[in-house]
């Protein structure tokens, strides 16, 4: 064992001194520090900017100024413009933002819940599938909100673009069509209950006295009320076929048998006769109208 290792000790150090020998074989380099006077971006007489600062006469000289810059604003009488990289960070932080704003402040939250409620009472577990059921909840919420959209591109983003308005004004003008669509589809008392948690005073008529923070909560807990109360009702026809069903079973003895295994054909002919998907749908988006 001691000669073994010893073999290996000596391999090593052959490899070793033949690895110092071919390095000091090879020719060496030197690395110098680079010369203070230069610049690596250009030397003095070439910067990145096109034109001197204070030198714009016009619109279009002052977007050139700056031009070699990876992120770039302008700012021109109350207007700011940016790039495209910085619009891609912007864009990027809305998506973030988007699941959240759909979720609570349009009528998403009201058409998911009674989807979920639907599918319970049929009893068949995943079928239609979760995808399937946000899906349809996405597109029936940009079907409903397709008039504030298209109020929010008339009224904020298209003037925004064009320089018409600032931006304070562009976020008031997106906000107006929300917290009027909001507005329209929450309870006086849901209001007056964050009102008086907030200690606000509100008139009870103008809805521009209304705080933001307050409206958007009292308008989450009508949507979750009114979305209840469509479930109670979509639930009564199948529970009734659930008593039926239990109650002919246990009369013909068949204890252990589960009532729901036999009662979900029912529910679903039921349900298909009755063309449900047509009647839930259509009677939940009329109640926003």
């Amino acid at each position: 064992m001691k000669n073994i290792f010893s073999g290996k000790k000596i391999v090593m150090i052959v490899c070793l001194l033949l690895t110092v020998g071919i390095l000091c074989i090879c020719n060496t380099k030197v690395a110098y520090a680079a010369n203070y006077d230069s610049n690596l971006t250009g030397d003095t007489e070439n910067r990145t900017y096109i034109n001197e600062a204070g030198s714009a006469e016009s619109a279009e000289d002052l977007q050139e100024l700056n031009i070699g810059n990876t992120v770039t604003v302008t700012y021109n009488d109350g207007n700011g413009q940016v790039n495209g990289t910085l619009r891609i960070l912007l864009t990027l932080t809305l998506i973030a933002l988007a699941p959240t704003l759909i979720i609570m402040l349009t009528c998403f939250t009201r058409i998911i819940i009674v989807l979920h409620f639907t599918r319970s009472a049929l009893g068949t577990q995943t079928a239609p599938p979760n995808q399937i059921l946000i899906g349809l909840a996405l597109f029936l919420t940009f079907f409903i909100m397709n008039p504030v959209i298209t109020e929010i591109n008339t009224n904020a983003i298209v003037p925004f673009e064009a320089g018409e308005i600032t931006q304070e004004e562009a976020f008031e003008n997106a906000l107006q069509p929300i917290r009027e669509f909001m507005y329209g589809q929450t309870d006086i008392k849901d209001v007056q209950l964050f009102l008086e948690i907030d200690g606000t005073e509100w008139d009870g008529e103008n809805l521009d006295d209304i705080p933001t923070r307050v409206l958007i909560p009292a308008f989450i807990i009508g949507e979750l009320r009114a979305a209840f109360i469509i479930g109670f009702l979509i639930y009564i026809p199948f529970i009734v076929i659930d008593m039926v069903v239990a109650s002919t079973l246990m009369s013909m003895g068949m204890m252990m048998l589960p009532p729901t295994t036999i009662s979900l054909p029912f529910k679903i002919l039921l349900f298909v006769l009755a063309d449900g998907w047509n009647l839930v749908i259509g009677s939940l988006v009329k109640t926003f109208y």
